[in-house]
């Protein structure tokens, strides 16, 4: 019998880089597993209620306030003398008396509203302790479902591992098996081969099955990155709340300013509009309040990282070179104004959504929780020295926008500078993807279309400036050659091109005469 050769494909060096890999992974995941052990969050104290109000003084007013009751002047030669100082003390007692019912009667109001405000601040705050009670349970839960995913992959591994080496015996089986065949008839050996092929191909059926597995198995790992995003925003917001509600009831138990209030404006943003409350706008999503958070997190994973959105608008800093009191329209987490302030500009935010606008305070930036076209109807007219919108104005209905570039062109200084990004829909690309993704969106424009519109408010020179091209190396290449039928199959290469993959985005830049 000849002995078998054959070349192994996996050496001792592959299996040394693997293991490493997967130490270093499996050391990786285990310091993830303790930093997030460590940073779960505690229960916080809850804030008493308030004192209740003092009544011990109710009951003695409610039955010393009269003072005249039955008094009458008395008969005789008495009543007589004392009858002139009896008409002019009656009417002034009279008075004094009413006065102290009126004064009992609110005395007792009060003591009710007292006790009836001390039972609501009880309710809230043990609604409160229960909400984060069952916070900090979910989040002891999830670690613990953490815990068990790396027991559940290795339990997967050494399933798999066994069923390989289970197969390798197999097939060695089989070609000891082969060789002790060809001394044999030559119909053995075709059956030999037979079986060989029908056991390599389980094989690579299992290996698929396999491959299936791990790639389920990923898929669930972003899956549930996608989850501790949305929770740790859900966290943090459900935190300030109830910061926010102990500030209120803590101290001399003085409140914080109503959201709707109108902030006074910093030290370098835009004028604060005359007197008014800042309406929601029409086109609103998830504008305010606890839910505001998934938003963002939306435009965290699909918009780009914060690192990412201020490199695509640092050419914007120029166009607001020079100008004062710039506001931006849907600031976002804040990128532009971060980036005006680092240029010395002086600028302040406007977004209707209320997380958003608290991650921008939280970075020391001016923002402000409000309407779009109700805040410039607050304003003087040429009271600002720049408008800019990225990304916003495929968010509002058509009549909004009229009205919008309407009065953005009333309150800009002359010079001023009107700068409008969004989705260039006339990419096909970019329109089945970055604009009918995002379900905020309300309608698409045309580069043409918002550039008249600008025209029809004021503006006479427009420019309109295509940005973040499609990457050539993705875009319909070019067959080699140069015969007729390879020609015109380039230019129709060319022609889809330009329809399916031109620039993802556009600007409208227009300054005020």
């Amino acid at each position: 019998m000849s002995d078998v050769h054959f070349t192994r494909s996996v050496d001792k060096d592959l299996l040394s880089r693997l293991k490493a890999a997967r130490e270093q992974a499996d050391a990786a995941y285990n310091a993830a597993l303790s930093a997030l052990d460590a940073a779960l969050p505690g229960v916080p104290s809850m804030p008493h209620g308030s004192v209740p109000p003092d009544e011990t003084q109710v009951t003695p007013l409610n039955e010393r306030f009269a003072i005249l009751g039955g008094m009458q002047p008395p008969g005789g030669w008495k009543g007589l003398l004392l009858k002139p100082v009896w008409g002019l003390l009656a009417p002034v007692l009279a008075r004094q008396e009413a006065f102290n019912a009126a004064l009992v009667d609110h005395v007792n109001r009060n003591a009710a509203v007292g006790r009836s405000v001390r039972d609501s601040q009880l309710a809230l705050i043990e609604t409160l302790r229960i909400e984060l009670e069952r916070l900090a349970t979910f989040h002891s839960a999830l670690l613990i479902y953490l815990q068990q995913l790396t027991p559940y992959v290795d339990s997967k591994d050494y399933e798999f591992d066994g069923l390989a080496v289970r197969r390798a015996e197999d097939i060695a089986e089989a070609v000891e098996t082969l060789h002790h065949r060809t001394v044999g008839p030559g119909g053995a050996i075709s059956g030999v081969g037979d079986e060989l092929n029908r056991r390599l191909e389980m094989l690579a059926v299992r290996e698929h099955r396999y491959q299936a597995r791990v790639a389920a198995l990923d898929a669930a790992h972003a899956q549930l990155a996608q989850t501790l995003g949305v929770v740790t925003r859900a966290t943090q917001t459900l935190k300030r709340e109830v910061e926010r509600i102990m500030q209120q009831h803590s101290g001399d138990g003085s409140r914080a300013p109503d959201e709707g209030t109108v902030l006074p404006p910093g030290s370098g943003g835009t004028p604060a509009p005359r007197p008014g409350t800042v309406a929601a706008s029409e086109n609103s999503f998830a504008a305010g309040g606890i839910e505001s958070f998934k938003y963002v997190g939306f435009e965290d994973q699909f918009r780009g990282s914060t690192t990412v959105i201020r490199e695509r608008l640092q050419d914007y800093v120029q166009v607001f070179e020079g100008q004062q009191d710039v506001l931006d329209i849907g600031c976002g987490r804040g990128e532009f104004l971060d980036l005006l302030r680092q240029r010395g500009i002086g600028a302040r935010g406007l977004d209707i959504n209320h997380e958003m606008v608290e991650q921008c305070r939280q970075r020391g930036l001016d923002a402000t929780e409000g309407d779009a076209l109700t805040w410039l109807q607050g304003l003087e007219d040429e009271s600002v020295g720049g408008i800019f919108a990225a990304q916003v104005v495929e968010h509002l209905q058509p009549d909004y926008l009229v009205r919008l570039l309407q009065r953005a062109g009333e309150v800009l200084r002359p010079g001023g500078v009107l700068a409008l990004e969004t989705v260039n829909v006339a990419c096909w690309f970019a329109f089945f993807q970055s604009y009918v993704r995002d379900i905020t969106h309300v309608r698409p424009l045309h580069p043409d279309t918002l550039a008249y519109f600008v025209r029809a408010s004021g503006f006479p020179h427009v420019d309109v400036q295509y940005r973040s091209p499609y990457p050539d190396a993705h875009k319909l290449q070019h067959v080699p050659g140069g015969d007729a039928l390879q020609y015109a199959l380039n230019a129709n290469v060319d022609k889809l091109n330009s329809l399916l993959f031109t620039h993802l985005d556009y600007a409208v830049i227009a300054r005020k005469p």
